[in-house]
């Protein structure tokens, strides 16, 4: 979708005369860097727009379209024009098209204006992360972070990665600094025994005290006072710093030793680079609440005035004092990751910054950054020239590996569901907790599949399916949202096993919604409205007609299709939970409303999605609800309480419109509910009646 400022702008030209798309273009350009006078034409390698003010250099303009393919949630790339300053600093990033329905049909573009906004006068020196993270660093330490967009989670990461992709690449061809030099590896086949002071004499392992007249100095002010800082020990000793790079054997062999030197490098993967830190004194190097296996915030590396994020391997400080054989005392140990991506060069110099942020109270605070300059040995490395750029961890893998504990919880009750419907009968046998079981696996599924992990499914999902069928499918596009991916891959399996109810009736968040209702309407016993049969059956029709009305739009416009697939309620309700347009809300409140003497109203007339899965569902392999003899002649227990409408008056299940619930079979597995099993039984006591009486005359005549 173009945006609203470039659709101005052209309205504008086409009102003043003839206007091109690179004049549109410029003028963009143009607001990223308000002080240009000229703007060059795009050259080729690489491709960018170089901005002057006079002769003077301001930095260059580009299309994210040029350096990233990532395709966006709608499976299309989101187009950025993005603005970079000569010292690496972004002038600000502007969205000429996107295809992303959260924003298009939900919250709304300026949102997602809003959050592009946040990059002007970032720097890329430093990586940029989208979120906040318990124990990590802010602006102005390892990393920076900016604000994401809820409910929008995938859209803006990978926005994000496309703007860090784009920019980086631009960077590394056009800005000093950011062009890798000659790398160097440790060389594996080098290895002399030393112990602490010759590893000390060596600048193996560097010590850096920091005074505590240092900090005041550069504070202003005395440190008395200060909230965290530890008063025990040597207080002229603000930080007592040991570090050293682990992966050269002469230096990691002789600290850890054969068997800790050995777990580090099974730990590490390619390409990643290990650092030792040991602290003691007033300020550690992480602090008492550091979350163990995130970025500290108080270090980090610099090299070529970059900003290297450090990430903890998870290594407690016990395990790495026992691997070290050194004189320390009471001392914080922490082995740290280099990632591949930060191009780290240990042959070449470089500092280790402590950031130091002292809190008197919720009023004053104070804070500096210092720095300690090492230069480790070349002879301890083979230097090469730099290779071509890798490949950068998918973005999709980055999204499962952030999210694989949501993914493990829904895996496990995804299950424990297949477990229940595999064992049904043995299980239904027991109604009470049955019945406890499934009210609490919907709770699971409205609160944590739905509104937590954002798991609720769309018939624009299909959509998004068969366009990927027509146009080349690329599973990429639906591994970005593992929870979805896991729910879609499951339904699919288990439309061809027990047909659509599965999904409708037991993983649907807005169908447990709607369950929750009727339980209310139970509660509060709201009469319900009866609809007869015939015009029940019609009614049915009407969701498989919103469904082939759908389709073909969606091979015309997607973005008209999206709009129109507003007819499910799901994104006002589970994804935005009512934050919206008002008629939104009314009309997604309308349709609980009506649940409330409809039992699932939505679902058993409206829901395209429904339709589609039952499409799919007729090719199911089983027909597994067992029904007897009785069923529907005569009897219509089942029929009478199945809330769904799914019972024929026959006994037969109409699968298309059943949701699994398993209501029937409870029925049929609990003697005291069964209609049939009642009957059975009464006439078995009736029989042995008259042969009890008979016994009972014959022994008294004896």
């Amino acid at each position: 979708m173009i945006t609203r400022v470039r659709l101005l702008l052209l309205l504008i030209g086409l009102l003043a005369g003839p206007v091109t798309f690179a004049q549109t273009l410029e003028a963009e350009i143009q607001q990223l860097f308000p002080k240009a006078t000229r703007i060059e034409p795009k050259q080729d390698d690489p491709p960018v727009h170089a901005v002057y003010q006079l002769d003077e250099l301001l930095g260059y303009a580009f299309e994210s379209i040029d350096y990233s393919s990532l395709q966006g949630f709608s499976g299309k790339p989101i187009r950025l024009l993005i603005g970079l300053d000569t010292a690496g600093v972004l002038a600000g990033v502007k969205v000429l098209e996107h295809h992303e329905p959260v924003f298009l049909h939900g919250l709304g573009e300026q949102s997602l204006f809003d959050f592009v906004d946040q990059y002007r006068h970032k720097s890329i020196g430093t990586p940029i992360v989208v979120g906040s993270e318990k124990g990590a660093a802010g602006e102005g330490g390892s990393v920076t972070r900016i604000d994401g967009v809820s409910k929008a989670t995938v859209s803006v990461v990978i926005l994000n990665e496309t703007v860090l992709l784009s920019a980086l690449s631009v960077a590394r061809k056009q800005l000093d600094g950011f062009a890798s030099g000659p790398l160097a590896s440790a060389r594996t086949d080098l290895y002399e025994p030393l112990d602490w002071q010759g590893l000390l004499e060596r600048g193996y392992v560097q010590h850096w005290t920091l005074s505590r007249d240092e900090v005041e100095q550069a504070i202003g002010q005395p440190l008395d006072g200060f909230q965290n800082l530890s008063m025990d020990g040597d207080e002229a000793s603000f930080s007592d710093i040991h570090f050293a790079y682990l992966n050269a054997p002469s230096i990691g062999r002789n600290l850890l030793g054969e068997a800790g030197f050995a777990r580090l490098n099974e730990e590490l993967k390619a390409g990643e680079q290990a650092l030792l830190v040991l602290s003691s004194g007033m300020y550690r190097h992480v602090p008492d609440d550091f979350v163990p296996a995130t970025a500290p915030s108080r270090l980090v590396l610099m090299q070529h005035d970059r900003a290297i994020e450090l990430h903890d391997m998870n290594f407690n400080n016990g395990a790495v004092m026992e691997w070290l054989d050194v004189p320390v005392g009471d001392v914080e140990a922490n082995v740290f990751r280099i990632k591949a991506h930060n191009a780290f060069n240990p042959a070449e110099p470089a500092g280790l910054r402590l950031n130091v942020d002292l809190q008197r109270n919720h009023l004053v605070r104070s804070d500096a950054a210092f720095t300690r300059d090492f230069q480790l040995d070349r002879d301890l490395f083979e230097i090469q020239s730099a290779p071509d750029e890798a490949e950068p961890i998918p973005i999709w893998l980055r999204m499962w590996q952030e999210r694989w504990w949501q993914v493990a919880l829904v895996v496990l009750a995804l299950a424990a569901l297949t477990w229940t419907f595999l064992r049904q009968h043995r299980i239904s046998r027991h109604s009470r907790s049955f019945h406890l079981f499934r009210a609490g696996f919907l709770v699971f599924t409205l609160v944590f599949i739905g509104l937590y992990a954002q798991g609720q499914l769309s018939v624009v999902n299909i959509f998004t399916l068969l366009l990927a069928l027509w146009h080349g499918f690329d599973i990429r596009v639906f591994l970005m949202d593992p929870v979805i991916f896991t729910l879609w891959s499951f339904t699919f399996v288990s439309l061809f096993l027990w047909g659509r109810g599965l999904f409708c009736g037991w993983l649907c968040p807005f169908g447990a919604l709607q369950e929750m209702l009727g339980w209310v309407a139970k509660r509060a016993h709201i009469r319900q409205w009866k609809i007869p049969d015939p015009l029940h059956r019609r009614l049915q029709w009407l969701k498989y007609v919103i469904l082939i009305a759908l389709v073909p739009v969606a091979f015309h416009s997607l973005t008209l299709a999206e709009r129109l697939a507003e007819v499910e309620p799901f994104k006002t309700s589970i994804t935005l939970f009512f934050v919206r347009a008002w008629p939104f809300v009314l009309y997604a409140v309308a349709l609980l409303g009506l649940g409330l003497f409809v039992h699932k109203f939505y679902c058993r007339y409206v829901c395209p999605l429904g339709a589609g899965l039952a499409i799919l569902g007729r090719l199911r392999l089983f027909s597994w609800l067992t029904r007897i003899e009785a069923c529907g002649q005569p009897c219509q227990h089942c029929k009478h309480q199945c809330e769904i409408g799914a019972i024929r008056r026959d006994g037969r299940i109409d699968y298309d419109e059943c949701i699994q619930c398993l209501a029937c079979i409870v029925i049929l597995n609990n003697e005291d509910q069964c209609a049939a099993s009642i009957s059975a039984r009464k006439k078995a006591g009736k029989a042995a009646r008259p042969a009890l009486i008979a016994t009972d005359a014959m022994a008294s005549m004896r």
